[in-house]
């Protein structure tokens, strides 16, 4: 049977242009991949840091469905300690190349450092993810408006070695906001447009139980700001607390659902997932239900 997509016809589309022609259409939440080539990271560390194994990874999840592979070399679980740029980028540009080869899916590079992020544009990504908003390298910016690419701006409450150290906020979801205004305002000041940035609240860096509860329950207040934004609660710490429970970060699938999905009816437009195919599912149904009413 042919799969279709129902669009109303106010329905108001969304698109972010990226490279060679091809673009990102918002009239539907999308999913984004999460493809680790690290040792360490929190949940997956290991099992994707060899080139064939991250490649095949990326490629079964493109046909599960993700519409994007976000590609890291360096683990910003809480306590990571940094890694060195070489490093990283011997551990993303073999993947990012062979994937350009095989696929034209969308591909975005998971770092803060300016020279990572310029390499991994040169060798075929799409978007920047920058989990410090801009901040810890003072090229990126230049470099993000320079190639005209589409950026990931996320907050984050100091740096992932230190950050759930008793993390503080007065309101968070105000002070996130004020950040994003902050950042935003930066950006144009650098010449790149609003419709080249994509937000993300940062659920889970240098947060409380608490503040990360808030930002789910007030998601919708990102959305005012203007650009799309990320929901990135996949597998996170915050859910086992909520669930009395040894398990494993891999094992969190219900509670990383239930966090995508209240996103995305809170207005949220992007789903960065270790669980694609579950994901996409989820987000079907609520589709459905939304091309219904």
């Amino acid at each position: 049977m042919q799969k279709q997509t129902i669009h109303k016809p106010e329905e108001l589309m969304q698109v972010i242009p990226i490279s060679n022609g091809r673009q990102l259409n918002l009239s539907r939440p999308l999913v984004m991949g999460i493809l680790n080539v690290t040792p360490d990271s929190f949940s997956d560390g290991g099992r994707f840091n060899k080139v064939d194994k991250a490649v095949e990874h990326a490629l079964h999840m493109q046909q599960d469905g993700a519409d994007i592979i976000d590609i890291g070399g360096e683990s910003t679980r809480p306590g990571a300690r940094p890694v060195a740029e070489e490093d990283e980028l011997n551990r993303v540009i073999p993947v990012i190349q062979r994937l350009r080869d095989l696929s034209d899916i969308p591909l975005s590079i998971d770092t803060y450092k300016s020279g990572v992020a310029s390499a991994a544009l040169d060798a075929g990504v799409d978007l920047v993810n920058d989990i410090s908003g801009l901040r810890f390298d003072t090229n990126m910016i230049g470099l993000v408006a320079k190639r005209k690419v589409p950026v990931i701006i996320m907050h984050m409450q100091g740096s992932p070695r230190e950050m759930q150290v008793n993390p503080h906020y007065t309101d968070c979801v105000a002070e996130i906001i004020e950040f994003f205004r902050q950042r935003i305002a930066l950006c144009a000041k650098h010449g790149i447009d609003k419709t080249k940035i994509i937000l993300d609240p940062g659920i889970g860096f240098g947060k409380r139980l608490s503040d990360n509860i808030d930002i789910l329950n007030r998601f919708e207040e990102f959305t005012h700001l203007g650009p799309p934004v990320l929901v990135a609660a996949s597998r996170k710490s915050f859910i086992g607390m909520l669930h009395d429970s040894d398990k494993e970060p891999d094992e969190r699938l219900g509670g990383s659902i239930s966090a995508a999905v209240l996103g995305v009816m809170k207005g949220g437009a992007i789903v960065r997932t270790h669980d694609v195919p579950q994901t996409v599912e989820a987000l079907k149904l609520l589709q459905a239900v939304r091309e219904a009413t």
